[in-house]
């Protein structure tokens, strides 16, 4: 039995005497939020729906209290809020002068509970690059230089920008069924091995998605016209 999941097969056992027990359950506790919120809009069946959604609505549905904590058992954020775009926290943390304010983006939630969340996501976030900066990466999919970014903001300022863009919440590969299906499916059942392999899937997924952007951040010329 690995450090992700309880004897049962459901959510993780905080008991256990690890480094970084803290930091999952927020984590945890702030994807059962996230999976309320994605269960509320996949049930509206807006059009046009995401494959996440379409292809999945059996599933969705059946998500009850504790199917969620296990899904939400994962050591990465469910929803990304643009944690990989540096000019959001560039500017939030006020290190553009004269720049203008990132621009609108369309909102992926229509769901009524998508602002409250937005702020538990920013203010989390925040907190987790101030006390973790070393594995904030991997728990929100947010790059070294964006979590240095972030890392300079203020609380208010983070507030401030949940209240302001709850459209930037996307949930995390809207597009891949698969990833979805597996997490949702033993989520349902308790099985164990399945919640191990979904959440080992999306470690796997999150950190070659890290290390394509990284590599891409060093090539990009600094200030001084030099390569990184």
């Amino acid at each position: 039995m690995s450090q992700y999941s309880g004897i049962d097969g459901g959510p993780n056992n905080w008991d256990q005497p690890w480094l970084c027990t803290k930091m999952l359950k927020t984590l945890a506790e702030l994807n059962e939020q996230c999976l309320e919120l994605l269960m509320e809009q996949a049930l509206l069946r807006a059009s046009p729906a995401p494959p996440m959604f379409r292809d999945l609505t059996d599933l969705w549905s059946q998500l009850d209290a504790t199917s969620r904590r296990r899904a939400a058992a994962c050591p990465y954020l469910l929803i990304d809020a643009g944690f990989a775009d540096p000019y959001r926290w560039r500017w939030v943390g006020g290190n553009g002068v004269g720049d203008r304010e990132p621009a609108a983006y369309a909102s992926f939630f229509t769901a009524l509970g998508a602002t409250q969340v937005a702020r538990q996501v920013f203010t989390n976030a925040w907190y987790i690059v101030q006390t973790q900066p070393i594995g904030a990466p991997l728990y929100l999919g947010m790059p070294a230089h964006c979590v240095d970014l972030l890392k300079a903001c203020t609380l208010r300022q983070a507030t401030e920008l949940a209240n302001q863009h709850a459209g930037w919440l996307r949930p995390r590969w809207p597009g891949r069924v698969r990833i979805w299906r597996d997490l949702l499916e033993a989520a349902i059942s308790g099985e164990g091995l399945a919640l191990e392999m979904a959440r080992l899937h999306g470690v796997q997924l999150l950190a070659t998605e890290l290390k394509a952007l990284e590599q891409v951040n060093a090539k990009e010329p600094r200030g001084d016209g030099r390569i990184r």
